[in-house]
């Protein structure tokens, strides 16, 4: 008997319409296991509920109920279902459910609303805008629940775990994920820091094996995505009607969603909802509540929220050979100032072909032999510029192709404030379209991989760190394992240097332990990784480099904390014996641009 009267404390029992009135009335968090009188209650989660609410201790505004479909009306919905349902009413509104004795998720969004309701009662913050979950009869005709028209400004942050993007389950992750509907609006790859992981699973601090789950989370490279729920219609493969009971989703049929001004529309699941019914939620771990949303937007994506609001593209930007030997820095200058960024840039003398393409606008004057001539004596300098409406923008920028339409009409135009007095042509050239931007830059510059090795005597604080600064140079890591390199390994990697007083000691010191092995890719990569490393010597490097990784995380030139390929033979030589022949798919952005 006095289990019994413990357990009708933890639940209060609602079993009536007017009881269930009365239950929207409490204010906070009310968790409602909704049961049928013919199974009862879900005794397995009321351990869970139990230890919740003893650890949060929140009596005023955490409360927990058991309410029978079968007399209620609100809940006639959920009659003759024999699987665990579980409701949310966060101040008598009904904001989230549960299908199934899901305790990992059901302990998660119960502890995320609960801190949610404290800071909200301290005023550190505003309370979000939630959906209200409306549930009537599943045959009525205009049965439904009313979705939030700004339900698409909505985000999610999805963590793709290193096991899947090992075993490539993370693109068939994402292909999914798209064409439930949901839109990937950003998204990153890279290996999280301990200080990631335990913010982002603060929830499991108390497991016993969290230790090791952090281990495992930064052991390689995850997917972090932001998901939005996007305005597409739900596919037709996931049909709302006629579904067995153990293929029931979390919002049917009980749930649908009313016509809205634009159309009929099925309220999709969350994307941790989503992401179980196909049973992949083991590979990806979600965050759907708001203020925690905002906050991993903030630390994995800085410049999200900005760039949202701005239609940010790339163009290729041309600066023509006489000009950039006269007034180069002016034109840099003013790019700046018209808020463009320059991504990359690079000096190099036309080819006749390269500069007939450039120039075909001009084809058919006399003087375009002449032109060419120009563009093909001379150094020009190609950048790629980033911007709001960056293509259409530097267009208007530029002004007309040639100088005496461009004094005449368009004064302030770049055309006329560049001119040369030799050349009736534009000085700068453009990419007339997206389309020809992304082709054009592919062209002069195209992606570059380079070997990268972090050094066993690195600690996991430099390793943390020297990632970081890899990700904020630009590089992708393309692929990455930690192993300890074997003597041939070592030899292959360092053969340049065979002959050296010191060489016998290295290939010692770079088997002592685990070496952190990385495929970077950029655009001249090779050079780039060496830049970024700086000298050999770590003394050396803090006179001439302070600002290298050497300088900041090397000892002595035997631990100088970093291994780079010294060229691109040797740099793809390498990568083939370590990781193998190169992976078919192409490589994918580090960027949400």
């Amino acid at each position: 008997m006095a289990g019994k009267k413990r357990e009708i404390q933890l639940q209060t029992v609602i079993n009536s319409q007017s009881l269930w009135d009365e239950m929207l009335l409490n204010k906070g968090l009310t968790v409602i296991d909704v049961y049928q009188a013919w199974c009862g209650p879900c005794k397995a989660m009321q351990t869970l509920f139990r230890k919740l609410k003893n650890e949060l201790n929140e009596d005023e505004i955490l409360h927990f109920v058991v309410a029978e479909a079968d007399n209620i009306v609100s809940l006639q919905s959920f009659r003759d279902k024999c699987e665990p349902v579980f409701l949310f009413s966060l101040n008598g509104k009904i904001i989230s459910k549960v299908t199934g004795a899901n305790a990992p998720l059901v302990n998660k969004k119960v502890i995320n609303l609960i801190e949610e309701e404290k800071k909200i009662a301290a005023g550190e913050m505003v309370r979000p805008q939630y959906h209200e979950i409306v549930f009537v009869d599943s045959d009525a005709e205009d049965a439904g629940e009313v979705q939030d028209e700004s339900a698409e400004d909505l985000y999610s942050i999805a963590i793709i775990k290193p096991d899947a993007v090992i075993s490539k389950k993370a693109l068939e992750i994402k292909e999914n994920v798209t064409k439930a509907g949901f839109v990937i609006e950003a998204e990153k790859k890279k290996v999280l820091t301990e200080e990631q992981v335990r913010d982002f699973y603060s929830q499991l601090a108390d497991q016993p094996d969290f230790e090791d789950f952090v281990s495992f989370m930064t052991s390689g490279q995850s997917y972090i995505l932001v998901v939005s729920q996007g305005k597409k219609e739900t596919p037709k493969e996931e049909p709302e009607t006629e579904a067995e009971p153990d293929e029931l989703s979390e919002d049917q049929p009980e749930v649908k969603v009313k016509a809205t001004s634009a159309g009929m529309k099925e309220k999709r699941n969350s994307l941790q909802e989503y992401l179980e019914r196909q049973h992949i939620s083991q590979f990806c771990d979600v965050e759907e509540n708001a203020t925690n949303v905002n906050k991993f937007i903030d630390v994995f994506f800085p410049e999200f929220k900005k760039m949202k609001s701005m239609k940010l593209q790339k163009t290729l930007a041309l600066i023509r050979p006489d000009l950039c030997k006269g007034n180069k820095e002016d034109v840099l200058k003013v790019i700046q100032d018209e808020g463009f960024k320059i991504l990359m840039q690079q000096q190099i003398v036309l080819s006749e072909e390269e500069a007939k393409t450039l120039c075909q606008e001009y084809e058919k004057d006399d003087y375009f032999e002449q032109i060419i001539q120009n563009m093909t004596s001379n150094p020009s300098l190609v950048l790629v510029l980033l911007g709001d409406n960056g293509v259409s923008r530097w267009k208007q920028l530029l002004g007309p192709n040639y100088v005496e339409h461009a004094k005449k009409y368009f004064p302030e135009s770049l055309c006329a404030r560049f001119a040369m007095e030799e050349s009736p042509i534009n000085q700068l050239y453009g990419s007339d379209s997206l389309e020809t931007a992304e082709k054009e830059i592919q062209y002069f510059f195209p992606p570059q991989n380079t070997l990268a090795v972090i050094k066993p005597h690195v600690t996991n604080e430099y390793k943390e760190k020297i990632l970081k600064c890899i990700d904020d140079a630009g590089f992708q890591v393309t692929q990455m394992k930690e192993m300890i390199l074997t003597q041939e390994m070592a030899e292959r990697i360092y053969r340049n240097i065979k002959g050296k007083d010191f060489y016998n000691d290295l290939l010692e010191m770079i088997s002592e332990g685990p070496s952190v092995v990385m495929v970077l890719t950029k655009w001249n990569a090779v050079t780039e990784w060496r830049r970024l490393m700086g000298p050999t010597d770590p003394e050396e490097a803090r006179l001439l480099s302070p600002d290298s990784l050497r300088a900041r995380f090397g000892t002595n030139i035997l631990n100088n904390a970093l291994h780079g390929a010294s060229n691109l033979y040797q740099a793809e030589d390498t990568i083939a014996k370590l990781f193998g022949e190169p992976d078919p798919e192409n490589p994918e952005e580090n960027s949400y641009l």
